[in-house]
């Protein structure tokens, strides 16, 4: 008989869950509200009804399953499988997520943070495959990251590795980032700095086809910008430019830590398309040394929303690999 792996994605808004084999082909997914506010013990709730719901509308159960994977926003103690707090699950402090899950659901559980189980979701069957090392963002909210180096996970000392994010790229006089620091790429290329860069200016009466926006609605949208500066606006395409530079300087910087063979950037800002992709690989170009040629490969991810629940489910089938392989080197 075929056995399973569950991928959960715990999000501050939605929940999903996915069923895949173990050549993470995927049998079935689902979305609910996460009902975060509620706090933890509704949330393992929601994880447990969702999951046994999902299985029962494909003729499987719990029995089916060998183990399950479950990403996490926020800090996180990930040896030990702790939400350490998230911004988007107020009532989470200090909650140990992967015990939890493990005995409501009676299984293996694999925790991780979920840009890292994207990144994981893409190396293996999205955009990362093929390569060892791999660097992966998320340009949404703010910008997230995850490392991949010699073909696992960089958690560091600490478990919090790979807040790419906030990386300096403009110290003296740099844009606060609501992180505390000074100058993040995050305070400038994420969606919503893009379009607070935008909306500043606007107010500050700079001309653009934006204002018409601006007072229509209160407020610009990422979307907004890329649209406008599409169309031909100058303004909008210079915040775009300062986007894409900051997002090129983060490259470099990375290429000089970790020297990746490819970078892999997610999140809604990519539907933005080749016009984004390409100001990056220029900027890039533009601030790398002269000293040799990069042939860091930049592309967009492919996995686009499941990109978690795949992510989550791979790590858990890795688990299992590793550990039959370990029985399996215990027992020669």
């Amino acid at each position: 008989m075929s056995k399973y792996y569950l991928g959960i994605d715990l999000g501050g808004t939605n929940l999903k869950v996915g069923c895949f084999d173990s050549e993470l082909n995927q049998i079935a997914k689902t979305l609910n509200p996460t009902h975060a506010d509620m706090g933890p013990e509704a949330v393992i709730d929601r994880i447990e009804e969702t999951t046994k719901k999902l299985l029962s509308e494909n003729n499987l159960t719990l029995d089916d399953i060998i183990s399950v994977g479950i990403g996490s926003p926020g800090p996180a103690d990930i040896s030990e499988g702790i939400v350490v707090s998230a911004p988007n699950l107020p009532e989470f402090q200090n909650v140990p997520l992967k015990q939890l899950v493990s005995e409501r659901l009676g299984k293996d559980v694999v925790f991780e943070n979920d840009a890292n189980a994207a990144c994981w979701g893409e190396y293996v069957v999205g955009a990362g495959r093929g390569v060892k090392d791999m660097i992966f963002f998320t340009l949404g909210t703010g910008i997230g990251g995850g490392i991949i180096s010699n073909g696992e996970l960089v958690h560091g000392f600490g478990d919090n590795a790979a807040e790419l994010g906030h990386m300096i790229i403009y110290p003296h006089g740099g844009r606060f980032c609501g992180c505390g620091q000074r100058g993040c790429v995050e305070a400038y290329a994420s969606a919503s700095s893009t379009a607070r860069r935008a909306t500043e200016a606007i107010q500050a009466g700079t001309p653009s086809s934006l204002k018409k926006v601006y007072k229509e609605k209160g407020h610009i949208s990422c979307k907004n910008v890329f649209d406008h500066a599409a169309q031909g606006d100058k303004f909008a395409n210079e915040i775009i430019k300062g986007t894409a530079e900051a997002l090129g300087i983060l490259c470099v910087n990375i290429i000089h830590i970790t020297g990746p063979q490819r970078v892999v950037f997610a999140g809604g800002m990519i539907a933005a398309g080749e016009p984004l992709l390409k100001s990056i690989k220029e900027y890039f170009n533009y601030h790398i040394w002269p000293l040799k040629q990069e042939k860091l490969e930049i592309c967009f991810a492919t996995l686009g929303e499941d990109a978690g629940i795949i992510g989550t489910a791979a790590l858990a089938v890795h688990q299992n690999q590793k550990l039959r392989t370990e029985k399996s080197s215990d027992m020669s």
